[in-house]
């Protein structure tokens, strides 16, 4: 089987790239190289993989360079993208471009050249909007829905949010309405805060990463709020096991939405619950910054995973505890 995977040497292409590779897999990459990491992630996958993977650089805007890359592929998952609500805000035009349309043009290179294939699109919790209207609670560590025990569910009314939400919520129903016009093989997978080694995370997108990162650097970090806004965090591992089982039970899930995320079970507040945990790490007390709540940022959330649990046989199995240990462990590596 032949995987084609754009934005495949960012945090998720190459730990998906490795999974698939290491179990006998055709992966072709498809990347334009421009996040931080990335180029160290392409390395890491030839070091392991050589021949085996193939890799074409590219960007999801060019149409043209796209419909001519996927010819013969089986799957398709499209991770590339614009990840930062704040460089949304401050260029919405190129988040739109990168997000939106590139998520359309690799839809119509699906539809054009090889419709059989599946295509996995990578989308975001923000399309649920910033959920003001739900009730929330406060605790001594962190905040909590006061109704949706379980989380939120894809039939959540979606809002979309910020200039990203926009653009991420265009492609999020785009995939959905390619299944339904076109009879492709199309699914949304709507992910909570991944997390996992091979995540160059910064302050704007990763945080999990981006505070492992900077306590092991020594690098300031900066609390936006209280601390106690609530997530819930999902292991790489976790979710390129779950895209796998997306693949083989795709005539369950096409034209769907699915929440993947930790879940209820696997939540944590942003410092006040993290922070211990990452002390513990470190072996030290880490001095933080705390500054005015950025707009639009979530009290809470966490998804509910129910339907992939039932679509797919598919629950988290890496505790939050577990997987920062495993994310640390890489980042005193790097």
């Amino acid at each position: 089987m032949h995987y084609f995977v754009t934005g495949g040497a960012g945090f998720i292409g190459s730990n998906l790239s490795d999974y698939l590779l290491e179990r006998g897999y055709k992966v072709t990459i498809f990347d334009n190289l421009s996040r931080p990491g990335s180029e160290s992630n392409l390395d890491w996958l030839k070091e392991n993989h050589g021949q085996n993977l193939r890799f074409q650089k590219g960007d999801v805007r060019n149409f043209d360079a796209l419909r001519e890359a996927v010819e013969s592929t089986d799957v398709i998952v499209h991770l590339a993208g614009q990840v930062a609500v704040t460089s949304a805000v401050k260029n919405p035009r190129e988040d739109f471009e990168i997000n939106a349309l590139g998520t359309l043009n690799v839809l119509e290179a699906l539809r054009l050249n090889c419709p059989q294939a599946i295509f996995l699109n990578a989308s975001t919790n923000k399309v649920y909007g910033g959920m003001e209207g739900v009730r929330i609670v406060e605790r001594e560590t962190r905040y909590d829905y006061e109704d949706f025990v379980h989380g939120i569910p894809e039939n959540f009314p979606l809002e979309f949010h910020s200039p990203y939400g926009c653009s991420k919520g265009a492609a999020d129903q785009y995939t959905v309405d390619y299944a339904r016009i076109y009879g492709l093989k199309t699914v949304t997978l709507r992910q909570s805060c991944i997390y996992g080694p091979r995540q160059f995370g910064v302050e704007d997108q990763g945080w999990a990463a981006h505070f492992a990162i900077a306590a092991s650097k020594g690098r300031p970090i900066t609390i936006y709020g209280d601390g106690k806004q609530l997530r819930d965090l999902l292991h790489i591992s976790d979710l390129v096991r779950a895209y796998e089982l997306v693949v083989s039970n795709i005539e369950k899930v096409r034209g769907k939405a699915v929440n993947l995320g930790g879940g209820a079970d696997n939540t944590l507040s942003i410092w006040a619950e993290f922070g211990p945990l990452l002390e513990r790490l470190t072996g030290r007390t880490i001095e933080v910054d705390f500054k005015n709540w950025r707009p639009g940022d979530q009290r809470v959330f966490y998804a509910d995973i129910s339907r992939a649990a039932a679509l797919l046989d598919w629950q988290p199995r890496i505790s939050p505890r577990e997987g920062l240990a495993d994310l640390y462990k890489w980042v005193k590596e790097i």
